[in-house]
């Protein structure tokens, strides 16, 4: 017997967030913009309908904005994972596992649900009431097939956002109407590629002989036609695989003319990559430090730089990745008309993770024996009074650096002053 696997995805995810708080928001034209208010990122259907495509420059559309009456908010990624995690948590009412894909989809286990359609649509009805979110759900026997259907669900209302594609004549019939470029998986290149071989649908995708598929699109591909076949080659992850790597990076929201400057951006995202490692009980290996100008401002001076250094011994502690970000912050500055390079991003990734019990011990381990307790006081006192109530001053005070946000709305669900009021 094949195994059912749903998808479920948000629909406009970021919009319908917005939406939860603001009920003027419905049914008018919305949009999120990226980081720095750059570019649209998310789209109301009413602001789809009048054109406006992804990815947008916020520049190039005021003039609509204006005669349409858009709203336009910045990125609120705080009040958006909030909201996501609740979502999760009512998917986790109505399945045994739960694999969390992105912010806005999971895959979720049917196995021994009779009647799946129905049991779908009380997962909608259930996340909508309750979070106030609407989603749309794909079922099939495997996760390629689950995306196709989740797709075709989305765009055809007399699904009413829900698709069982488990019947294999109901796939036969509506794989040939999926473009193969709207294959999960199947990228720009590719679909080139197999346009030129005459390969323009899931279905012709699907019976491609699979030694020419792996020719085509290496061994991926090769999977992606055994999944439209039925044949599930990409395993149901009901528990989270441990991370390799992690990286925290962000655009400047004023440019970064001077050491100083750049090294507060630096000292925060050090700061947030050790907490996000302390969270997933991790310690990592190297830590890399990169930092560059804007590209697309070719009338500028160019500079960009990345350097790596060990951790030794592996850390989770805020001050060894601030110490390690320094050295290669340093290693990596300009040595001369450093003040001639404007400076648009920073980040740092860190590699090599394992988890702390597992960390290969040192002779230096017991230098700092009250490390643990120290970043536990961190942790709780940033936990219990809101993000960055305590940082370290390398941090800085005024971080005119800090991303800009012209249009946030309220954390509704993690700030106290943030809370709604009814009057």
């Amino acid at each position: 017997m094949k195994r059912p696997v749903a998808i479920s995805d948000s629909a406009n995810f970021y919009v319908s967030a917005e939406r939860i708080f603001d009920p003027t928001l419905k049914s008018v034209p919305v949009i999120v913009l990226s980081n720095n208010d750059g570019c649209a990122i998310a789209r109301s259907d009413e602001a789809k309908a009048l054109g406006i495509k992804m990815g947008t420059p916020l520049h190039h559309i005021r003039d609509k904005i204006d005669a349409h009456g858009i709203r336009v908010f910045s990125s609120n990624y705080t009040l958006y994972g909030d909201i996501s995690r609740r979502v999760v948590e009512v998917y986790e009412d109505f399945t045994p596992n739960v694999e969390i894909y992105s912010i806005d989809e999971c895959f979720l286990d049917f196995v021994g649900f009779k009647d799946r359609t129905a049991h779908a649509m009380a997962l909608r009805a259930a996340v909508l009431r309750r979070i106030g979110v609407p989603v749309r759900i794909g079922i099939a026997p495997t996760k390629t097939l689950a995306k196709c259907a989740n797709d075709i669900a989305k765009k055809n209302p007399i699904f009413a956002g829900v698709l069982d594609m488990m019947d294999e004549s109901l796939a036969n019939w509506l794989l040939p109407r999926v473009p193969v470029g709207d294959i999960w998986g199947v990228g720009r290149k590719t679909t080139d590629k197999l346009r030129s071989l005459d390969v323009h649908t899931a279905a012709d995708l699907r019976d491609m002989p699979i030694r020419r598929a792996r020719t085509v699109g290496t061994v991926v591909l090769e999977r992606i036609v055994l999944e439209l076949q039925g044949e599930a080659c990409l395993a149901f992850e009901d528990v989270e695989p441990q991370r390799k790597g992690m990286a925290v990076t962000r655009s400047a929201g004023t440019p970064m003319t001077d050491f100083d400057m750049l090294f507060q951006a630096i000292t925060a995202h050090a700061s947030r990559g050790a907490e996000k490692l302390r969270q997933h009980g991790l310690v990592a290996g190297t830590l890399t430090v990169f930092f560059h100008t804007n590209k697309h401002r070719p009338d500028r001076p160019q500079y960009a730089v990345s350097r790596t250094t060990r951790m030794t011994p592996m850390s989770s502690d805020t001050f060894d990745l601030i110490k390690a970000a320094r050295r290669c912050a340093e290693a990596g500055w300009p040595k001369s008309d450093a003040n001639t390079f404007f400076f648009t991003k920073a980040g740092i990734m860190l590699n090599d993770l394992v988890r702390f019990e597992d960390r290969p011990r040192t002779l230096f381990d017991q230098a700092r024996p009250k490390s643990p307790a120290l970043m536990k006081a961190l942790d709780d006192v940033n936990d219990r009074f809101g993000k960055k109530t305590m940082v370290l001053a390398s941090e800085g005070m005024k971080q005119t650096w800090r991303l800009r946000a012209d249009h946030r709305s309220p954390r509704y669900t993690t700030r106290m002053e943030d809370l709604p009021v009814v009057r």
